[in-house]
């Protein structure tokens, strides 16, 4: 209590905008969420008058800084809106525009993500892949996380399908540590039913759900499924394996929240204020790149070829780990995933390849050879019969 004193905010009178409003941005970027608010932001004050920006990189959760309450200032934007700072935006009366969507509604006029949408999306990407075991694993004290879970609930009963969740208390854990409720979903994932999907409230607690089944030894996606939120390809891309994840339209976002708060300092009575922008879609990865199956073998040897397709595997080579009859594992494979074992091979190393060649900058020789071939020549044939474009026809494409 006495640091919500010394940090309260000096009344502020007979306030006059200037020609050029001056904007506190509170914008974490540790995290590409926030990186995109702040393009958003930007791309806003290219296409109109210019603000002067203050820029302040505050991680989320943390007190408001003390000098705030000598700020002379026209508006604010912030994504650290904790509870004592949302009770001096409203006694200073200052144009405000809220991200913060951790406590719900704050009474300050806010952007946010509409997560039941986002819950909804995730589900039907699980629904898609034909599983009916499905869980949620989010954080009992974030509001967006509540949201998100209700959501995917909501769709998952809509198809008829089971559903078990498990939510902990993020401020708990990150005063005590993550290992205890590490534990914790080991043990819940160990409990459900398989094959199940998965969905993590974001990309943080998709890489604790991942971490979790390799703790457990489930494969992921034949036994469980995961989908994040968020799309944060630094740590999408280095889960074990690649994390999918929901696109939230955070550009969009900023974009939105720069338009209102404009409104605002101009004296505007807006007639939403706050408003719910849906997410842009999903961005699939391996760790739902599956079907359901319930065969052990076929399990196992999508396992291999998830692995090692790209080390230049065969069908002899899974058949000396598996030990059934190739014509068994054939039938087998093509009534599960309605293709040949060679062909799933094929699969996994020419969608590795549309990546290299799309985001490296990489050689066909070096593509060639890191996908599994062993000579360009027929990289290139592969490539142009599954694709339908050459290695360099495709690139100049995405390019």
């Amino acid at each position: 209590m006495a640091e919500t004193n010394k940090l309260q905010l000096l009344p502020r009178h007979n306030r006059s905008l200037s020609e050029r409003p001056n904007v506190l941005l509170i914008v974490e970027t540790a995290m590409a969420f926030g990186r995109g608010v702040l393009e958003g932001i930007g791309r806003y004050l290219l296409e109109h008058p210019s603000w002067s920006v203050q820029l302040d990189l505050r991680e989320l959760l943390v007190s408001p800084p003390a000098w705030l309450r000598r700020w002379e200032g026209d508006g604010i934007i912030t994504r650290s809106t904790t509870p004592e700072m949302a009770a001096m935006i409203q006694k200073w009366g200052i144009p405000t525009v809220n991200l913060t969507d951790i406590y719900g509604d704050q009474g300050i006029p806010a952007i946010w993500n509409d997560h039941a949408m986002i819950g909804r999306m995730a589900a039907e990407h699980l629904i898609e892949r034909g599983l009916s075991h499905f869980g949620f694993c989010g954080f009992s004290d974030h509001h967006w996380s509540i949201e998100r879970g209700a959501g995917f609930a909501e769709t998952v009963a809509q198809h008829n399908g089971v559903l078990s969740s498990h939510a902990s208390d993020w401020s708990q854990a990150r005063r005590s540590g993550w290992e205890r409720q590490q534990s914790k979903i080991v043990e819940w994932l160990i409990s459900l039913p398989k094959p199940v999907g998965i969905m993590a409230c974001n990309d943080f607690r998709g890489q604790h759900v991942l971490e979790a089944c390799r703790t457990a030894k489930l494969n992921v996606p034949e036994q469980v499924a995961v989908i994040g939120v968020d799309n944060d390809e630094v740590i999408c891309d280095f889960c074990q394996p690649p994390l999918t994840s929901v696109i939230p339209s955070a550009e969009r976002i900023g974009y939105e929240a720069a338009v209102l708060l404009d409104e605002l300092m101009r004296g505007e009575s807006p007639k939403e204020t706050t408003r719910r922008i849906p997410p842009l879609g999903v961005a699939a990865r391996h760790s739902t790149d599956v079907m359901a199956i319930d065969d052990v073998e076929v399990v196992a040897a999508l396992k291999i070829i998830r692995q090692r397709a790209c080390q230049g595997l065969t069908v002899s080579d899974i058949l000396r780990e598996i030990p059934i009859a190739r014509s068994s594992l054939e039938r087998r494979f093509r009534r599960s995933i309605g293709r040949s074992p060679q062909a799933e091979i094929r699969d996994v190393q020419i969608k590795r390849a549309r990546q290299l060649l799309g985001e490296t900058d990489l050689s066909l020789a070096q593509i060639a050879s890191l996908t599994g071939f062993k000579h360009p020549e027929y990289f290139s044939v592969v490539f142009k019969r599954e694709v339908g474009q050459t290695p360099g026809q495709f690139r100049s494409a995405v390019g």
